[in-house]
């Protein structure tokens, strides 16, 4: 599980991150795994999650420099960085990249090929744009939260992944690499990309939508093929408290599943009538509860039944498949997701830890050729418990109690703002 080298295909490509919290992060940190020259701006007193910046990954491979746009000469130290970016990335409120004297008027003027990339919970325009939020309310209104949970229980919250990361950060990337495109083909020019959690959870379910038009989904969750609907394709407790998860929709490997469940031919028939599949998932269910998660690994392993073990975050890295491929990486002590997707010719890895705030001011502006691009060392509580640059980082015990985190400066997660008073 050792880091691999490379510098990816983006290598070359500058951008400017203005420091937030949520999808913007993740989105940067996707550019710079791929090679992109990410300069993460950083303002005094910190982004509002209170985590320790040597553990947060979403800043990893990226530079810190320290700016308050709030003083008079912050924006335009800040366009001296834009003049020298191919891409800009901001997560505030609608309106506020304006006051501030940095929107898209001002950098496109100073740089008429930026890309500008916006990422917002429900985008810039529209009447609920100006409105706080987090992911669990833009993929409330869209439909995609109603998808998760038991037909008789409330919404399952599927953490922050759906809408934030899925809806959010892929759809940013992909709209920037796009812009990018364009900008550097004959005749391109820069333009601002406008990527809202709300528009990418919604169009993450396009499937759904085609077979609820179809009439192959029924708009009510836990009871479709996809959903936990389908005792076949859903997850079951063992006998250690455990779970494992089964797919086998296709014929052929539900015939696999089903005989080495230990299932008579008769009550696996029930696959073909919804109107047993309780009756089915009860057996499904049994059966499970009478090995453990380990014990049902092994009898399914080296077969097509698709089924695998429920793994926890700690245990997923030990996988002997993602071991074999990599897919967890170390780096400066810390064991975390490796770059992806992967290439056979630029390959991606991850070359620097977690930036701290301001550390790397000097340093950016030597290479992108700026003046001093540093404003007031962080705050204590913009470096909180963060060890020595250069420190390995203290793993926390895996039993060690998290303390709940800050409040962030705004209440949109996807719209941190710099500037706290409405308007």
């Amino acid at each position: 599980m050792t880091a691999t080298t490379g510098n990816g295909p983006l290598t070359g490509v500058r951008v400017v991150e203005l420091a937030g919290i949520g999808p913007g992060p993740f989105a940067a940190m996707l550019l710079a795994d791929l090679g992109a020259d990410v300069v993460r701006v950083d303002r005094p007193g910190g982004a509002g999650l209170g985590i320790d910046p040597a553990y947060d990954l979403t800043n990893r491979n990226k530079r810190s420099v320290l700016l308050d746009l709030k003083a008079a000469d912050g924006p335009d130290r800040l366009l001296d960085l834009v003049a020298r970016a191919d891409v800009l990335i901001e997560g505030y409120r609608p309106g506020v990249a304006e006051r501030l004297g940095v929107g898209p008027e001002e950098c496109l003027a100073r740089n008429p090929g930026l890309v500008y990339g916006r990422m917002t919970g429900w985008g810039q325009d529209g009447p609920l744009a100006a409105r706080a939020g987090h992911d669990v309310s833009y993929i409330a209104v869209t439909g995609t939260l109603s998808l998760f949970g038991r037909p008789d229980e409330p919404p399952t919250v599927p953490a922050n992944l759906v809408g934030d990361y899925a809806g959010g950060s892929l759809y940013l990337v992909v709209g920037v690499l796009a812009a990018l495109h364009h900008a550097r083909s004959e005749g391109g020019t820069g333009q601002v990309v406008d990527a809202a959690v709300a528009d990418g959870a919604a169009h993450l379910a396009t499937m759904i939508h085609a077979m609820l038009a179809a009439g192959a989904w029924q708009d009510r969750r836990g009871t479709n093929l996809l959903d936990g609907g389908c005792p076949f394709y859903g997850t079951y407790e063992t006998a250690d408290g455990a779970h494992m998860a089964v797919g086998a929709l296709e014929q052929r490997f539900y015939d696999v599943f089903t005989r080495i469940l230990g299932l008579d031919d008769a009550t696996a028939a029930a696959r073909h009538d919804p109107a047993r599949w309780d009756g089915l998932r009860a057996a499904v269910a049994a059966r499970f509860r009478t090995r453990t998660r380990d014990e049902w690994t092994a009898l399914f392993e080296g077969t097509d039944a698709c089924v695998a073990p429920v793994l926890t975050l700690r245990e997923a890295p030990a996988h002997p498949h993602l071991a074999a491929r990599g897919t967890f990486t170390e780096h400066a002590g810390l064991t975390q997701p490796a770059p992806a997707p992967r290439f056979s010719a630029t390959p991606a890895s991850v070359r620097r830890p977690p930036a701290r705030p301001g550390a790397d001011a000097d340093e950016v502006a030597r290479d992108w050729d700026v003046p001093a691009v540093a404003h007031p060392a962080p705050t204590v509580d913009a470096t909180r418990g963060a060890p020595p640059a250069g420190a390995v980082p203290a793993a926390p015990p895996a039993d060690a109690p998290r303390a709940a985190p800050a409040a962030p400066d705004s209440a949109d997660s996807s719209a941190d703002s710099p500037d706290r008073r409405p308007r």
